[in-house]
């Protein structure tokens, strides 16, 4: 079975205070989806607002700093999309400095293209034919030396892509009832900005058509 996730890679929290975090392992990714706790939610808006905002320090409440995201020029959220393979334990995870925002950039493989995911280590692209082939890297080597990759075809690509747009979907939901008790006057602006931001909402469609 192959699952699609959209991830943020998260920071470290130990010092933060503007809202409840959860207590997760600091730069390890986060799959986004409605299913979050409130704890997780609160990882994931710290992330993306440290990420984007250059004054998150001089933030004083949790009105303040979702203030500095909703201003920031744009959304930044290291991570991306990660594949896993369950029958096999493959993993095709986003290199070092791969943005979540890009995740539309996927798209450019229906057309023979390889999108950027990420720097060292990061995964490897390669076309065959009608199916695309995704190598893992190795975390110490930066190789991608995996007896195996994940094979996906490429007429069915935009509905992995739809599952990421689903989960990031759902996220938004969350997030909404999130901003509702941390910061309510600034939710609507909040919700817009990620949702522009992270580019959830608008139609996916193939590059090819």
């Amino acid at each position: 079975m192959l699952i699609v996730e959209a991830v943020l890679e998260t920071f470290d929290v130990a010092e933060f205070t503007l809202w409840p975090v959860a207590d997760l392992p600091a730069y390890r990714f986060l799959a986004l989806s409605g299913r979050l706790s409130p704890k997780e939610i609160g990882t994931a808006m710290a992330s993306l607002a440290v990420y984007s905002s250059e004054d998150s320090d001089r933030a004083t409440d949790s009105v303040g700093l979702v203030r500095q995201l909703i201003e920031a020029e744009c959304v930044t959220g290291l991570g991306g999309v990660r594949l896993r393979d369950t029958e096999t334990g493959v993993v095709v995870a986003p290199g070092c400095c791969c943005g979540l925002e890009d995740w539309r950039d996927w798209l450019d493989i229906m057309d023979g293209g390889e999108p950027w995911l990420g720097d060292w280590p990061a995964p490897r692209v390669e076309h065959s034919g009608p199916v695309v082939q995704l190598w893992p890297a190795d975390g110490r080597s930066g190789l991608c030396t995996a007896p195996q990759a994940i094979e996906i075809p490429l007429v069915t690509l935009p509905d992995v892509l739809q599952t990421v747009r689903n989960d990031l979907s759902g996220f938004l939901v969350v997030v909404r009832q999130w901003a509702d008790r941390y910061a309510p006057a600034l939710a609507r602006d909040l919700i817009a900005k990620l949702d522009e931001g992270l580019a959830i909402s608008a139609p996916l469609r193939s590059r090819q058509s």
